[in-house]
């Protein structure tokens, strides 16, 4: 059964938190946070991308940068801008998007269950990204970022929260510049933290990573290193667990992750195209934005046209949690026999771009000449992404996007 417990936060004042919390560092660039932080001497992002305060450091993974981004860490708290609670406790964090609310559980979850398998993932990591988050990790001596985990709803978890929600008031509650809303509550009722200690532990057998499996895999091994570092390990130590936020299946949804490729081969977009009818049925849907409107469909951009691609019957497994994906059928009859584009995770001539950012950005990066073709994706579902994690099954990178994304800043798990 899942362990998740209850830490000590750090967390800023009421006054200064819309202006502290930020996007998490991967759903942007380094121009773009610099941007997103101007303006904001109180911007989280002068922590978890410390780069844009490093002028005239090209290596965004040095010493310098992740030393900036302790100082500006220290300094956060000796301007008390982010100050501990004195008490262990859970948190909860609601986000609302076009007018749905969801409402998490923040607590600490354990790095043994992501090594036994209590804490399922459904991707595969990029080695870069997962290395970043464990030097950052490791330099702050913090869980600065939350991850995003999905559990099967468990009705008196779901009451306890109802209840906290109706009675009490907000600690944070704001609406941020992308107009999603950010909701923030403590449970300071030592009874009701013991409670939900208990329901975890009798009620959720496993918990699944939604959004975050950089950061988690960084944290975990974050956990193991110190565990193997200290002679004394007791197994209670504040490393033994990172910080995640759980929401119970039934109130997330996930959205499109699309892709975008440099290059065609070597093809010209005729046999690229005829390349593409062994696999798929080809329909040229014209200059206007067309958006796949079922599983085993996709969008393709190129030259200006969009074209309906209808995966061909053989192309896919039905059957099988992995075969059913569209992903898979992507990667399987497009990207690697065609594009030669073998390992995802490592390959230079790929991108991905979350479906929250529309369908245009595809257009828009593909005109502008820096890609040559964009594929829009149906997503997946809550139920596939729990039965490919209970089938022990992995994901290709980058198959699933959950919006509103997690505001980082709210409340920062220390190691110690």
């Amino acid at each position: 059964m899942a362990i998740i417990k209850p830490f000590k936060g750090l967390r800023p004042p009421q006054s200064i938190v819309e202006e502290l919390a930020c996007l998490p560092y991967d759903v942007m660039n380094s121009e773009e946070a610099a941007q997103m932080a101007e303006g904001k001497e109180k911007s989280l992002l002068r922590i978890t991308k410390a780069e844009i305060e490093c002028p005239g450091v090209d290596d965004i993974h040095s010493d310098t940068v992740y030393n900036k981004a302790v100082d500006n860490y220290n300094a956060f708290q000796e301007k008390s801008w982010l100050v501990q609670d004195e008490e262990a406790k859970y948190y909860i964090y609601a986000q609302t998007m076009n007018g749905v609310t969801q409402y998490g559980i923040v607590g600490g979850a354990a790095c043994a269950d992501y090594e036994n398998g209590i804490i399922k993932k459904h991707e595969l990591t990029r080695p870069e990204k997962e290395e970043d988050r464990m030097v950052l990790t490791r330099y702050l001596n913090a869980n600065i970022e939350p991850v995003f985990f999905a559990y099967k709803a468990v009705p008196e978890i779901d009451a306890i929260v109802e209840k906290i929600v109706a009675e009490q008031k907000p600690v944070y509650d704001f609406t941020a510049e992308d107009g999603f809303g950010h909701h923030f509550w403590t449970i300071d009722d030592a009874e009701i933290n013991q409670k939900l200690e208990q329901l975890f532990a009798e009620k959720v057998p496993f918990t699944y990573v939604a959004d975050g499996h950089h950061r988690t895999a960084a944290a975990a091994r974050i956990g193991m290193e110190k565990t193997d570092q200290n002679p004394n390990h007791s197994g209670d130590e504040e490393y033994n667990f990172f910080m995640a936020v759980h929401f119970p299946d039934n109130q997330l949804q996930i959205i499109d992750y699309n892709r975008l490729v440099t290059d065609l081969n070597g093809l010209s977009d005729i046999d690229f195209l005829a390349a593409l009818s062994e696999g798929f049925n080809v329909e040229n849907m014209g200059p206007e934005i067309y958006k796949p409107a079922g599983l085993h469909e996709f969008s393709l951009y190129l030259s200006g046209n969009w074209y309906k691609l209808t995966a061909k019957e053989g192309t896919y497994d039905d059957t099988d949690p992995i075969g059913i994906l569209d992903v898979t059928i992507l990667s399987n009859q497009v990207l690697s026999p065609i594009l030669d584009i073998k390992d995802l995770r490592t390959s230079k001539r790929i991108d991905f771009v979350g479906g929250i950012r529309g369908l245009g950005e595809l257009k828009r990066r593909v005109d502008s000449g820096e890609m040559k073709a964009a594929f829009a994706l149906y997503p997946v579902s809550m139920q596939q992404l729990i039965n490919i994690a209970d089938s022990g099954n992995i994901m290709p990178p980058k198959t699933t996007w959950f919006e509103p994304k997690l505001r980082s800043g709210l409340v920062i798990h220390k190691l110690d």
